[in-house]
């Protein structure tokens, strides 16, 4: 009697299959990660939470899966089903930055058109402004600034977007860009008219 005890006790105790202890959210991107559009399809019919599943460890989300291998297919099929075009992973990064951090211009583009927060920042205080500032990529510059994205946020350590372009020296194509867009605003705010006035 005490043997079978055991060997049920030891049954009970043995861990469940591995499957059977994954979430939902867990499931879900894991099929977004292995780009099974059918079971992404059915997890989402089944909940519209779950497009804004986290890892628990490293807090990504399918956006973020998505960004990372450049896929704008699924990118525009997430933010179609509603997924928050604005959450961060663990350390801050929303896929807007990562999109920067990546140099990819066409996520970078959608997630702006997708009304993206141009100015959230990572935990170091950076924003993707600053992030594509560091990367010395104009392009991306001109698309963030153009969008709206502010030169002179501050990081955690007091310099912004601007600052970093000024430390590349008075040829940087980048501060020229940031300065070039100071004079279009003050242009387009100055209230200027053209015509008869009564």
């Amino acid at each position: 009697m005490a043997g079978l005890v055991m060997a049920l006790a030891a049954t009970l105790a043995a861990p469940q299959p591995a499957m059977a202890q994954f979430s939902d959210g867990y499931k879900f991107l894991e099929a977004v990660k292995k780009k099974e559009g059918d079971k992404v399809e059915q997890a989402l019919s089944e909940g519209s939470t779950i497009i804004n599943s986290r890892d628990v460890t490293s807090g990504v989300t399918a956006l973020h899966i998505v960004t990372e291998r450049r896929d704008l297919t699924w990118l525009r099929y997430l933010v179609g089903k509603g997924a928050n075009v604005n959450i961060r992973d663990a350390k801050g990064v929303t896929p807007l930055q990562l999109a920067v951090s990546l140099g990819w211009v066409d996520g970078v583009r959608f997630l702006v058109s997708a009304k993206s927060k141009l100015d959230e920042t990572n935990v170091a205080g950076e924003t993707p402004l600053i992030s594509a500032v560091h990367r010395k990529d104009l392009t991306m510059t001109r698309i963030l600034l153009d969008a709206g994205a502010d030169p002179d946020r501050a990081d955690n350590s007091g310099r912004s977007a601007r600052d970093y372009a000024r430390l590349e020296g008075p040829h940087s194509s980048i501060l020229d860009a940031i300065e070039a867009k100071d004079k279009d605003e003050k242009k387009a705010s100055s209230g200027e008219t053209y015509g008869p006035t009564i």
